[in-house]
């Protein structure tokens, strides 16, 4: 009979053997990331949700110590038709800017990848100065553009032939949110834009060209070739610009500012900041942010559950 030969069983590492060093120093080298994230994001929440039960004013800003009600702020916040209709204006405003700046990043993106390399440079040199301009700044130019006695916009209407001497844009909540579009859609359209020409940059032209031979048109290309293979670029800003336009606050707060009816034009973010540092109810500002980090995850919730089942 042949003899059957057994192997040896394998010893295991020692513990302070190089390959298990390899193994565990990239956690040990993430453990500080963690920490500092832990600490700026961990506590500013808890101290958010301890507030949010409890009656917190103006006199525990001083020292009195505040009381605790529970769930009072939370039931305050959800029977009150204004939270609501400041939290129906504000996923209608989110859900509108997110796409129509994805569907203006895309074009520009598309644009970018089209034109020659020196047409190319210009527009990125003009996003990005764009994109670069600080909130305040920007947010002076455009209120100057939209003002209703000197601005720039009512005076090229009037030069057009349209009637809008005096005309104030802010005054009427519908066209303060079209406002309101418009510069947060310019705000976020160079991010988009340079994260899809990113990811067009990495679509094989062989496999454009084939589709070309094979006869597809352009209408075809792009829905069938295109966008399946920059999907996951879509994905990420798509997700991101639902959070960012979810909690827009200082175009919102500044355009407020300038003359527009505060009531009828609160989002989320002037909501809570008119409810915390407006009225001094720290509670119930703590427990609508509470509600904002809640709305925000179930907004997000899907997008997140695609990238995790695309990641796999």
């Amino acid at each position: 009979m042949a003899a059957v030969s057994i192997p040896a069983p394998q010893r295991a590492l020692p513990p302070t053997s190089p390959r298990r060093r390899r193994q565990v120093a990239p956690y040990l080298l993430l453990l500080p990331a963690i920490a500092i994230l832990l600490l700026a994001l961990g506590y500013p929440m808890l101290w958010q949700i301890i507030t949010s039960t409890q009656s917190f004013g103006l006199m525990q800003q001083f020292g009195k110590p505040p009381t605790f009600v529970g769930i009072d702020n939370y039931l305050k916040v959800f029977t009150d038709p204004e939270t609501w209709a400041v939290v129906g204006r504000s996923v209608a405003f989110c859900l509108v800017n997110a796409a129509v700046t994805l569907i203006v990043g895309v074009g520009v993106a598309l644009l970018m990848n089209a034109v020659s390399k020196v047409t190319r440079l210009i527009l990125q040199v003009a996003m990005l100065l764009a994109w670069a301009m600080p909130v305040i700044a920007s947010m002076t130019v455009w209120i100057w553009l939209f003002d209703w006695r000197r601005g720039l916009v009512n005076y090229g209407l009037n030069q057009l032939g349209f009637n809008f001497t005096n005309h104030n844009w802010l005054e009427n909540p519908l066209s303060f949110y079209f406002v309101a579009t418009v510069i947060v859609v310019w705000m976020s359209v160079p991010f988009v834009a340079f994260s899809v020409y990113a990811g067009l940059t990495q679509v094989s032209t062989e496999v454009l060209e084939a589709a070309e031979m094979d006869g597809a048109n352009s209408r075809q290309r792009f829905l069938s070739i295109i966008i399946p293979m920059i999907s996951p670029v879509l994905m990420i800003v798509g997700l991101l610009q639902v959070i960012w336009d979810l909690r827009v606050f200082a175009q919102i707060k500044m355009l407020q500012d300038a003359g527009a009816p505060t009531s009828s034009t609160d989002l989320l973010g002037t909501y809570i900041y008119r409810i915390g540092v407006g009225a001094s109810d720290f509670g119930t500002a703590s427990a609508l942010s509470i509600f904002v980090l809640l709305l925000t995850i179930a907004l997000s919730f899907f997008y997140v559950m695609h990238l995790v089942k695309e990641a796999s």
